[in-house]
């Protein structure tokens, strides 16, 4: 059974969280032998109707998970006590779902547990890269420098993904613009305008405004069904892509994305060449960190391909010359480099490239859209 509890250390600190005991006094008894005076202890609720929706609907980003690592590294540098700390982030963190990961964090290290254990216990927040840095940074010594490395990290990934979702916002917005004033083109004005060439009984009809005209008779005559297929196909191609054959099918499609594919598989190489440096520089064992980088890499063929030793004659090269001149950090670290300036110098020409290539598309359909429509007047008006 699981209890909400609050308590007063001995300093006279209120804390709160929760704990997982058979009974209310074997939960009480728990927390008397960690110098707590309990204050309140309710049992966890955990029926459809009682659960914590803004727990349900605050996912854990990794903004939040570089910030609490930069404060957890601020606490430590500050020299307070390991459970004390994490009680103080507990109390001022936003999210109920940090809120509550956090708070548990700190009663097992309460109940004696190192950082590096209480983390493993939520692997979905905390990935096994975070959890060996830490387990490290305890091991050494340098848990403050660890937690500091691992926020600076967290960030530079994460300004590495928001520079590739700007550049795909602009195209993906014109797209899906152009979708939706197609479809009312196509269901509201488009019927109205053609009906005037039907009316006029016109047989000498350019090939472009006939096309355009099977269309919209196709689109507004089966309309419902065209919904239906798009929804049920959606929703068993999400499905498929979360099965083992679909995240290679999908991984597979997204380092062979045209234009894009170089960009992803240099951010891949670079993931892979920083991850296993900085694992190599913790004293983590190239095994291990091969096995913790294969995990943590995202992509299922690169996975593959880290447990089974292949990459780019670059990598593998550079990777030698690291060994036989024992840098492999050093040069792990130079290749991470070396991949994500590749990488975001083709984030930026592929910025720009397309915008004139979705200008000329725009170009394009309004072109065909105006000819279909403005030669059969002209033809209506020369005829009259």
């Amino acid at each position: 059974m699981e209890f909400n509890y609050q308590a007063k250390t001995n300093t006279g600190q209120i804390v709160q969280g929760t704990i997982d005991a058979p009974s209310q006094d074997a939960a009480v008894s728990i927390l008397h032998s960690k110098q707590l005076v309990v204050l309140s202890l309710d049992p966890l609720r955990k029926d459809l109707f009682s659960k914590d929706v803004g727990q349900a609907f605050s996912r854990i980003k990794t903004k939040d998970i570089v910030v609490f690592t930069r404060q957890l590294a601020t606490i430590i540098e500050a020299d307070m006590p390991l459970a004390e700390g994490l009680r103080t982030l507990a109390l001022q963190v936003e999210k109920p779902g940090l809120k509550k990961v956090v708070s548990d964090v700190a009663s097992r290290v309460e109940g004696g547990s190192s950082l590096s254990a209480a983390l493993s216990n939520h692997s979905d927040v905390f990935s096994p890269f975070f959890i060996k840095l830490v387990e490290a940074g305890e091991i050494s010594g340098k848990l403050q420098s660890s937690l500091s490395y691992l926020a600076d990290y967290l960030e530079r990934s994460q300004s590495i993904n928001s520079k590739i979702r700007g550049a795909l916002v602009y195209p993906a917005f014109v797209v899906s613009a152009m979708v939706v004033v197609g479809l009312i083109m196509a269901t509201y004005v488009l019927p109205q305008l053609l009906a005037v060439f039907k009316d006029t009984g016109i047989t000498d009809l350019p090939f472009s405004t006939r096309a355009l005209m099977a269309a919209t008779d196709f689109l507004n005559n089966n309309i419902y069904y065209i919904l239906a297929v798009l929804i049920i196909g959606g929703f068993f191609f999400f499905r498929y892509i979360k099965t083992p054959r679909g995240r290679v099918w999908r991984d597979n499609a997204l380092i062979n994305l045209p234009g894009m594919g170089g960009v992803v598989r240099n951010l891949y190489l670079a993931r892979i060449a920083e991850t296993l440096s900085t694992l190599i520089k913790a004293g983590i064992s190239i095994l291990d960190a091969i096995q913790i980088t294969a995990k943590l890499v995202g992509n299922e063929n690169y996975k593959r391909i880290m447990l089974e030793a292949e990459v780019p004659p670059l990598f593998s090269s550079m990777v030698a010359i690291g060994e036989r001149t024992g840098k492999l950090d050093y040069m792990l670290e130079h290749i991470s480099k070396f991949y994500k300036s590749e990488s975001e110098a083709s984030i930026g020409s592929i910025t720009q490239l397309i915008e004139p290539i979705l200008v000329l598309v725009l170009g394009f359909g309004v072109a065909v859209l105006v000819s279909s429509i403005l030669l059969p007047i002209y033809s209506l008006v020369g005829g009259a």
